[in-house]
């Protein structure tokens, strides 16, 4: 037995020195040399400035201006190498980095571009290339340009046909643009651009459409937009659905600005209308066609109960206006000079409307409380400064409406039956009455008015021949349409002008 022991114990140290041996760690010092080069993918032109970095870290070093690298005393071992530009793909070589060894790789860059997809051509939607009776106001259309995962940045250019002006709307991110105010009866010329920052932007064809006339327009009347009342003018209808109502239709006004009680003057062929004007509101004058506009007042503002329900009135053949002031009536001069007051009443009541007609001098006002109430229509002679005669007063409930017949012998006025009276000037049976000056008799017109709605703003036909008004729910939210009378042997007394509008003027 014990001849065998030295030779076990022989075994067991070779077994322990072979275990020591294997568990021996590589050597942390022993380097190599990395160097390598980088151009661009194609041509091969050096890239200076490049950014070298490796997996595992070491050392980051720059290309030279030749393109070069080199990283000295690098660890041996096994490395993913990357180099980095901007306006370049960031690449990546392997390296096999040996003790003593230098190790050359070769990186080519491509541009950020080469596999970036240009933007599709846009197509135009709407208007169409050579549409007509476009309106002032339009929403041009046009087709996503999109065709990878870059944002794309539109261009509209729009031309004016006869003027040869330019609007661009540049940084446009949606396909779709809504502008006012475009010029009646021009043609235009519209082009989109499309860029994706990356490619050479990208045209649509170029499109032409033509706007309405809008000269054969003989009604006026407003519509609420974003909060702002806006002024537009139309013609008759073709037929009683909706769709035959609301004819050639036009924007006159900008939807960013509140503007309203559209007045025609004929012998000038301009438009009056109330703007405010910061915390005030004045009188403006426009062409036709919303076009060379003017302020009127200035110094002194039309002001009284609730903004909405002030008028004011043309007269002198369009040479002048008259317009309330709280109790005072002020006439002004179209061009703004000659402001002067010539009537007023007692400091306790306010004037809201007034109307003239074009055979005498007489002038019918209303008046009313600070909460519209205690109502007066009265015919004055502001020359005389004497009230001529009252139409009606000691009414309960809100009177409006007035307007004054062309042979000065008939005076128009809503009157709200129900008589009652609220803080929020709320009317639930408003109906419009005519009142002879010659019998001093009030006679009801017949517009078949349903229950629970009110008859508003009615005025005269030029010709007298037939009323244009607004009926509308009492509920004061409903939508407001303008209606006119038709003769009284017909079955409808109405007869559908405009949806969605309210203080009606026909010239």
């Amino acid at each position: 037995m014990k001849k065998y022991i030295p030779q076990f114990f022989l075994a067991l140290g070779v077994l322990i020195l072979a275990v020591a041996c294997s568990e021996e760690p590589v050597d942390e010092n022993v380097f190599g040399t990395l160097t390598g080069k980088v151009v661009t993918k194609g041509d091969n032109a050096p890239l200076a400035n490049v950014k070298i970095s490796s997996t595992p870290v070491s050392t980051t070093v720059f290309t030279d201006a030749e393109g070069n690298f080199e990283i000295n005393s690098i660890q041996v071992g096994e490395y993913s190498i990357q180099a980095e530009l901007t306006e370049f793909q960031t690449a990546f070589e392997a390296a096999s980095i040996l003790q003593g060894k230098s190790v050359n790789i070769v990186f080519e860059l491509d541009s950020v571009e080469v596999n970036n997809v240009a933007p599709l051509s846009p197509m135009l939607l709407f208007p169409q290339d050579g549409a007509e009776n476009i309106g002032s106001e339009a929403e041009f259309v046009w087709s996503s340009s999109k065709n990878d995962d870059d944002e794309i940045n539109y261009i509209l250019e729009l031309r004016n046909g006869s003027t040869n002006e330019i609007t661009t709307y540049n940084d446009l991110q949606d396909t779709t643009l809504v502008i006012d105010n475009l010029a009646i009866g021009n043609n235009y010329f519209w082009q989109i651009s499309a860029s994706d920052g990356v490619n050479i932007p990208v045209q649509s064809e170029l499109g032409g459409f033509v706007t309405n006339g809008g000269a054969a327009n003989r009604f006026l009347y407003v519509r609420n937009i974003s909060g702002n009342n806006v002024i537009f003018s139309g013609s008759d209808p073709i037929g009683e659905t909706d769709e035959e109502l609301d004819q050639n239709e036009i924007q006159l006004t900008s939807s960013s600005l509140n503007s309203y009680r559209p007045s025609k003057n004929n012998t000038v062929n301009k438009i009056a209308f109330l703007r405010s004007v910061g915390g005030e509101t004045h009188i403006f004058t426009m062409n036709a066609d919303g076009t060379e506009l003017n302020q009127v007042t200035s110094n002194v503002p039309v002001a009284g109960f609730r903004q909405d329900e002030l008028e004011f009135t043309w007269y002198d053949d369009g040479a002048k206006f008259y317009f309330p002031n709280f109790n005072k009536l002020y006439s002004i001069n179209q061009d703004g000079s000659g402001i002067e007051m010539v009537y007023s009443v007692a400091s306790t009541s306010l004037i809201s409307e007034i109307a003239v007609n074009p055979v005498n001098d007489l002038v019918v006002i209303k008046t009313n409380d600070v909460n519209g109430y205690n109502a007066r229509i009265t015919v004055v002679n502001v020359t005389t400064d004497t009230e001529q005669e009252v139409v009606i007063t000691g009414q309960q409930g809100g009177l409006g409406g007035i307007d004054f017949s062309a042979d000065g012998g008939k005076v128009l006025y809503t009157r709200d039956m129900s008589g009652v009276q609220n803080t929020g000037y709320r009317q639930l049976d408003s109906r419009i009455f005519e009142y002879d000056l010659a019998t001093n008799a009030a006679t009801e017109v017949d517009t078949d008015k349903d229950a629970g709605t009110n008859d508003l703003d009615a005025k005269y036909s030029p010709d007298d021949g037939s009323i244009i008004f607004v009926n509308t729910s009492n509920d004061g939210l409903s939508e407001r349409r303008i209606y006119r009378t038709k003769d009284d042997t017909d079955f409808n007394k109405k007869e559908a002008l405009f949806t969605n509008a309210f203080m009606p003027n026909w010239e």
